[in-house]
């Protein structure tokens, strides 16, 4: 949890402003401010499946260990270069460093928690939103100073998260083809593995990736599951547009308040939506549920951008914090059962490569959610119809809502029995 705390932390405290200095500071082109960004998008979400099947394959620590190193790294260099080729390296290798850490770190908390894991996941989100509210004021106050220092401040959290993990974090994982306390096997199926020279059998990152592929139910979930993504990522997209057009001057502060109630209502909501919500429904209905809220989200803006423009800025205001809001609550109520249902399908086996082909899964999702949505903005523009990507956005919602109950309805999502291997 401390863990994932500092990381949201120190990349927040730097990322919100690595554009202005890149323009600003240095300089650079807007082709060139948005080449070192997407750099840093692409090397994370396209490697998410490979982070976690090294971790899978060697464990848990390792790559943890590794990815804060590089991030150390990565941002030491953010700060201090001022050519392009170097700025592409220092964020390729930030991005990098994400895709190393996040599917460990969620296979390791998955394997702590055994039993817990929607309370453990819902505590995570807390610690997470947490890093993301303090992250940019302190980036702020640093800032004031020098970009650099902001650079070396960041960095600093990630080596002294490096050191505290080798000192303090235990061994974890490694898919070692051995069995598990339910007397099954992570490799029933005796293909794909190699010999470690003491009687265990490892998986090979090939064998890993074709057993993920293989577990339709997972990769169906998967699929049902982008539009989330879509839809909390809107509060990057479409809910700033949308200030930006009907605020103007006043746009800023107003994405920036968003921002900050929407982490509020997740730190100080979490773990109370996810009891009431545990205690009410199963895992399942508690997934619909949040989804179709995710969905609603967009209703009050819909509504408010129903004519040929804007309505009064008070009604704006008003559409958008109740999207913000609501957004918020839905991801909340999600995110624990989301998270336990993706180890639940895994069958506990290769979390780390599960988790992994997740992420990538719903970061390709996220990139073309956004084309999708940039273009039923510029349509709306021309067309005056300013409700369409808003009501776009409901129908993704419910869909996915609905694609999720269709996959509990049918058994999907239920834990697969795994053979066990004969003596």
């Amino acid at each position: 949890m401390a863990n994932q705390f500092a990381i949201n932390l120190a990349f927040y405290m730097l990322m919100p402003y690595l554009a202005a200095h890149l323009a600003g500071g240095l300089g650079l082109a807007a082709w060139a401010v948005g080449l070192v960004l997407g750099v840093r998008n692409l090397s994370q979400q396209g490697m998410f499946l490979i982070g976690g099947s090294l971790a899978d394959r060697y464990g848990y620590k390792a790559p943890i260990m590794a990815g804060c190193l590089l991030r150390t790294a990565g941002f030491a260099l953010l700060g201090w270069a001022d050519q392009l080729p170097a700025l592409i390296v220092a964020s390729a290798a930030t991005g990098f460093a994400g895709a190393l850490f996040n599917p460990a770190v969620r296979a390791y908390l998955a394997a702590e928690a055994g039993e817990r894991r929607v309370a453990a996941f819902a505590a995570f989100h807390v610690y997470y939103q947490a890093g993301m509210v303090l992250g940019p004021p302190v980036g702020l106050l640093l800032l004031a100073a020098d970009f650099r220092l902001v650079c070396t401040v960041a960095a600093a959290v990630f080596a002294a998260l490096t050191v505290l993990q080798w000192r303090a974090l235990p061994a974890r994982g490694g898919a070692r083809d051995t069995a598990g306390a339910d007397g099954h096997w992570a490799g029933a199926d005796g293909r794909g593995t190699e010999a470690d020279g003491r009687g265990a059998r490892r998986w090979g990152v090939p064998a890993s990736w074709r057993t993920v592929l293989a577990n339709r139910p997972f990769v169906l979930f998967s699929l049902a599951m982008i539009g989330s993504y879509v839809l909390t990522f809107q509060v990057y997209l479409a809910l700033p547009l949308a200030a930006s057009d009907a605020l103007g001057q006043d746009a800023g502060r107003a994405t920036g308040a968003l921002f900050v109630v929407s982490a509020v209502v997740t730190v100080a909501g979490q773990l109370r939506l996810t009891g009431w919500a545990t205690r009410r429904w199963s895992p399942q209905g508690a997934l619909v549920r949040g989804l179709t809220v995710l969905g609603v989200a967009f209703l009050p803006p819909a509504l408010v951008f129903a004519g040929e423009g804007p309505g009064a800025r008070p009604w704006v205001v008003g559409a958008l914090l109740a999207a913000v809001v609501a957004l918020a609550v839905g991801s909340a109520v999600v995110y624990p059962f989301e998270m336990d249902t993706v180890v639940a399908l895994c069958g506990d086996r290769l979390v780390a490569t599960h988790y992994g082909f997740y992420q990538t899964v719903s970061g390709l999702g996220i990139t073309l959610g956004n084309l999708a949505t940039g273009a039923l903005w510029d349509l709306a523009g021309r067309t005056g119809a300013h409700w369409l990507p808003w009501a776009a956005l409901t129908v993704t919602g419910l869909g996915c809502a609905a694609a999720v109950g269709a996959l509990a309805r049918g058994g999907r999502l239920a834990r697969p029995a795994v053979p066990p291997l004969p003596a």
